[in-house]
């Protein structure tokens, strides 16, 4: 069924007092807003579903959340697990995050199967810890995560409290495949749930056992802290406002300052206009109270808490962005030098990475004996190895990417942006002891272990067409394999289409260079791009940066060619 057709078919279908209905009436005519709405139906992939929200089989709605859930909750009745083990549900500040966590929570019940539903917005990090500690089959969060204000998203959780993938994943699929969107689905009244002891309301009392759970991840006593740092937090108008006032509060940080306008839940985020931490102007409100109070940090989250970013005074009234490899390179380094000087390090410790992810974490780790693991980029897949890990006797140790998300502690198998943030404000405060920036830390670091220097590009490419491109330039990469990228010349290619070693098939390619340089490429399984990554290292700074943009510019050309 073509684009128009579907169209027609949901003006028919939907009931005129639906707002989906008005909103389609005004799009009458319009033949490209038709085609991107209804060219195809929202895919259930890599983070459940996401995308913009509004009428059409390509958008975040009542009818696509609906099914997707009684998807879910079939799959969970047919799975031979206690349906009253339940489903924990959470959502962040977005528009329609509310409704749609209540009305998944209606279909759930009216399945059979319990819900532990949060009464208000929580960060990602806490769904993945309740999970575990109610012993849930499943979680789902209402989030976009960092996407734009147009944007939500329906995170799917199993019970292990990593995000689902594999034999779970492609289950749910085939389970949301079989319904229609039009289907009625039994839904069960909340009142009615909880009077029938299939729905709880979580509150503080698993706000405590989480944050307790943050607070038990500190790393040095106060004696070794500078506890008067400054520092300012943003969590960007997200679920992270709470939480973080709260965990430092509890350390005793004196100087944790929030950005004022930034603080309160704000679906428009009308004080910035894309609220993701990776882009600097993210950090824009948050840069002026830092001069204003001379913070040496600066830490954002993003809306839902998982993803977390730094900026760092340079000793001149400015601040400097650190990427998430420089960011999770600088935390493991901090965590390995105070596990080790505690006796905390088994011998037999794991660090798990992304596919994508640069050296400089790996470098530090297997300097202090801590064996390093690889995984497809995402939570799912990073967590997904604990288990396994464990089977074998590795203790876990911290796992992170390159997109500033990691999980400092095994008892949340997602990223956890409130840990982390924790973790730096430690950590600004144990060099500031030691009479140390975080600058400083990480020109250390860099001098004892190479300077590794890193970038990444995305190519946007929205709608059909943007999609098909995007084939287009991985199949040239894929397909020609060239030999050479300008001066830098190919040692070997690892395709992970098919799987690679003990990873997984994924849409992806890694270059490797002659001189240790690589980059690698894949479309992002969230948003309407194709991103590249870049790394190289030397010993000398300047060459190592001089030789990544080389990479950069001489891979770039090539994909821009292609039309």
């Amino acid at each position: 069924m073509d684009a128009l057709t579907t169209y027609k078919a949901w003006l028919e279908k939907l009931d005129q007092n639906n707002p989906l209905y008005a909103e389609l009436l005004a799009i009458k005519g319009n033949d490209a807003e038709i085609t991107d709405r209804f060219y195809q139906e929202i895919e259930f992939g890599t983070a459940g579903l996401r995308g913009i929200c509004g009428a059409g089989t390509n958008r975040m709605n009542e009818l696509t959340v609906g099914r997707a859930t009684q998807g879910i909750a079939n799959y969970i009745l047919h799975s031979g697990e206690d349906p009253l083990k339940g489903v924990a549900i959470a959502y962040d500040c977005r528009y329609h995050s509310k409704e749609f966590s209540e009305l998944a929570a209606q279909i759930l019940t009216g399945s059979g199967i319990k819900v532990y539903l949060f009464p208000s917005m929580r960060p990602t990090p806490e769904l993945s810890y309740t999970i575990r500690k109610v012993g849930a089959v499943s979680g789902i969060n209402m989030t976009a995560s960092h996407n734009p204000k147009e944007y939500n998203g329906y995170k799917v959780y199993w019970e292990d409290g990593a995000q689902i993938s594999g034999a779970v994943s492609e289950g749910m699929l085939a389970e949301i495949l079989k319904l229609d969107l039009f289907d009625e689905f039994k839904k069960m009244p909340l009142a009615d749930a909880e009077a029938a002891g299939l729905l709880v309301m979580l509150g503080e009392e698993m706000d405590k056992q989480y944050l307790d759970y943050v607070l038990s991840l500190a790393q040095r006593p106060d004696a070794e802290l500078d506890l008067t740092v400054p520092v300012v937090y943003t969590p960007l108008n997200g679920a992270g406002s709470i939480p973080m006032r709260q965990v430092a509060s509890a350390r005793g940080f004196e100087n944790f300052v929030l950005v004022p306008e930034q603080q309160e839940p704000d679906p428009d985020f009308t004080s910035v206009p894309y609220p993701n931490p990776e882009d600097s102007r993210a950090f824009e409100l948050a840069e002026k109270l830092g001069r204003k109070t001379g913070a040496e940090v600066l830490i954002a989250t993003d809306p839902d808490s998982d993803r977390m970013a730094i900026e760092v005074a340079d000793g001149a009234g400015s601040y400097i962005p650190l990427n998430g490899n420089q960011t999770g390179g600088m935390i493991i380094a901090y965590l390995a030098q105070a596990k080790n000087e505690h006796g905390k390090l088994t011998g037999k410790d794991a660090m798990i990475k992304s596919i994508v992810t640069g050296e400089f974490g790996a470098t530090i780790c297997r300097n202090y004996g801590i064996s390093v693991f690889e995984a497809l980029t995402g939570f799912k897949n990073l967590c997904g190895k604990i288990p396994p890990l464990q089977a074998e006797g590795y203790n876990y140790f911290f796992a992170y990417e390159e997109s500033i998300g990691c999980a400092p502690g095994e008892e949340v198998r997602d990223k956890d942006g409130i840990s982390a943030g924790m973790l730096i404000t430690e950590m600004a405060a144990y060099y500031r002891k030691q009479g140390m920036s975080m600058l400083d830390a990480l020109d250390a670091l860099y001098k004892k272990y190479g300077y590794f220097a890193e970038n990444q590009v995305s190519i946007v490419l929205k709608g059909k067409e943007g999609q098909e491109r995007i084939g287009r330039i991985m199949d040239l990469f894929r397909k020609e394999k060239p030999a050479a990228y300008g001066s830098f010349t190919v040692a070997d290619v690892i395709d992970y289409i098919d799987g690679y070693e003990d990873i997984p098939p994924q849409n992806a390619l890694k270059v490797i260079m002659t001189d240790g340089s690589w980059f690698a490429m894949r479309p992002s399984g969230t948003e309407p791009k194709i991103k590249f990554y870049y790394y190289t290292v030397s010993d000398d700074k300047a060459v190592s940066k001089e030789r990544c943009a080389a990479l950069t510019a001489a891979v770039g050309q090539l994909a821009e060619s292609v039309a």
